[in-house]
């Protein structure tokens, strides 16, 4: 038996504060004769739903004769008085008050001891907008917003399949925010799956707030420079990732999404490859793995042949280094090193700054810093085009987190550089690739296709396959269902009727 509708409130209020936007209504049911009482929180609640929907059904009801039976009077409130669309009864104090500090109202009734849990929550968030971190030229304008509700119905929007599977959980003891591992059952493999939830329920952490905390906290190698998770903006890229199998990680608060598992390749593959014809996607795909490389190997190379391998640079080219390098004061090394750490500089100054001064600071800081410095002897204009190349190519890595990596392993390769010249080069060359192909996440192997030999997988590798010779998902994360298209006999033949069922 629960304790009195006072006691009852007074308990709740004990927990949750006498906060002056709690509110507590003790009203009477309309002629029925019987107490009963609502708590909300007027800050996220929506005041005029309850108004409406709640409080005044409840306050011109009806007596019956079955008013005196609890269970019976219960169900009349739930079913045909009170006016909203969802609700639920628990028995819970905790689960009533984890609703009530998310918007939700309780209703209390008097000798009932269950609680009954009003969907009213109203909280405030921006609308949705072009992602600002992954632009497409080709491609939807959608991306995800920090109300969770809001993601969840960009996802649904996109896919229509009764396996589209959600597991809810809430993260932080403080917080409480609600977390949703989606998937396709009959496409995700079970085993991934269990992995994945398992992981999650592993956090036990104050407050998560944002979806980087969750990364890493279910990533495999904490001390690897590689994300092992990939977060998007993207609710396409998102569904893309459920249609091959991968598992999508949504948390209340954040617009960016998780997608596990991941390898390599997936960072250097963008959502237009999808969009555009294979000709074209292949040729972006090859561009952009070589400015890859590009970006973290070109210092290091420089570094190397200046202060070791002189032999091997052409005369004429050894010859216009030299002169371009008269009179700088430093070495190779050095100069090298004060240039990128000036394009850091003023990479994390553009970013701090509001967008419009940040662009000028990026602009201004670029041409003025790197022709004062030539002019003033410190460095040669050669070096300032090596790294303007490199910070240039970084950009084109289409995910942020890769760039970072490739960033952070770019100084370590131009420092081996410096002590050993191109032995330094291969020997950290080396150690990534035994390392890239230890990695795991989630079971899977980072390096992707390029450690197991299955031609099926390279179709849409480096080099993207026409679309009707992609039939299979990729057996790298063993789907249940391996089937992706179906050609239809008239399309292999050309006929033209590609429209008809076959």
């Amino acid at each position: 038996m629960r304790e009195s509708l006072s006691n009852e409130i007074e308990s709740i209020m004990t927990v949750i504060g006498h906060n002056y936007d709690v509110v507590v209504r003790e009203i009477i049911l309309g002629r029925t004769g019987r107490k009963a009482a609502i708590i909300y929180i007027a800050t996220i609640g929506d005041t005029n739903s309850i108004n409406l929907n709640v409080l005044q059904p409840l306050m011109q009801m009806e007596a019956t004769s079955e008013d005196s039976l609890s269970d019976r009077f219960k169900e009349r409130v739930m079913q045909s008085t009170i006016t909203l669309s969802e609700m639920m009864e628990t028995d819970s104090r905790t689960v009533c008050i984890r609703n009530l500090l998310s918007g939700n109202t309780a209703l209390m009734l008097e000798d009932i001891s269950t609680y009954i849990i009003l969907s009213t929550s109203n909280l405030e968030g921006r609308s949705i907008a072009e992602p600002t971190s992954e632009s497409v030229v080709r491609g939807s304008r959608e991306g995800f917003v920090e109300k969770i509700s809001t993601n969840i119905s960009l996802i649904r929007q996109r896919i229509k399949d009764p396996s589209f599977t959600m597991l809810q959980y809430h993260v932080g003891k403080r917080s409480e925010r609600e977390l949703v591992a989606a998937f396709i059952k009959d496409i995700a493999n079970d085993q991934m799956v269990e992995e994945v939830c398992r992981r999650i329920e592993l956090i036990d952490i104050d407050d998560a707030a944002e979806s980087g905390f969750i990364e890493q906290f279910i990533e495999d190698n904490t001390f690897s420079p590689f994300p092992q998770v990939m977060n998007t903006e993207r609710p396409d890229r998102v569904v893309s990732a459920l249609m091959e199998g991968k598992v999508a990680i949504l948390l209340d608060g954040t617009p960016f999404v998780l997608l596990v598992p991941v390898t390599f390749p997936m960072m250097l593959y963008s959502p237009e490859d999808s969009n555009e014809r294979w000709l074209f996607s292949s040729l972006v795909r090859i561009m952009r793995y070589t400015l890859a490389v590009i970006s973290l190997y070109l210092p290091s190379l420089y570094i190397a042949f200046i202060s070791f391998h002189q032999g091997l640079i052409p005369t004429k080219l050894a010859i216009s280094i030299t002169s371009s390098r008269e009179g700088v004061p430093f070495p190779t090394f050095v100069e090298a090193m004060m240039m990128e750490l000036t394009i850091e500089i003023l990479r994390e100054a553009a970013i701090r700054l509001p967008k419009p001064i940040g662009q000028a600071i990026g602009m201004v800081g670029g041409l003025v810093i790197g022709q004062s410095a030539v002019q003033a002897g410190i460095v040669s204009p050669i070096m300032v085009i090596i790294v303007a190349v490199t910070a240039i190519s970084s950009y084109t890595v289409p995910l942020y987190s890769a760039g970072i990596a490739i960033r952070m392993l770019r100084f370590f390769m131009m420092l081996a550089s410096a002590m050993l010249g191109l032995y330094g080069i291969i020997m950290v060359s080396l150690l990534i690739l035994s390392h890239l192909m230890k990695l795991k996440s989630f079971g899977t192997n980072y390096a992707g296709v390029y450690v197991h030999y299955r031609p099926t997988d390279w179709r849409d590798s480096i080099v993207k396959f026409p679309l009707k010779w992609l039939k299979n998902r990729q057996r790298l994360l063993e789907p249940k269902d391996n089937e992706r298209l179906h050609i239809h006999e008239t399309q292999v033949e050309g006929t033209g009727n590609e429209g008809s069922a076959e």
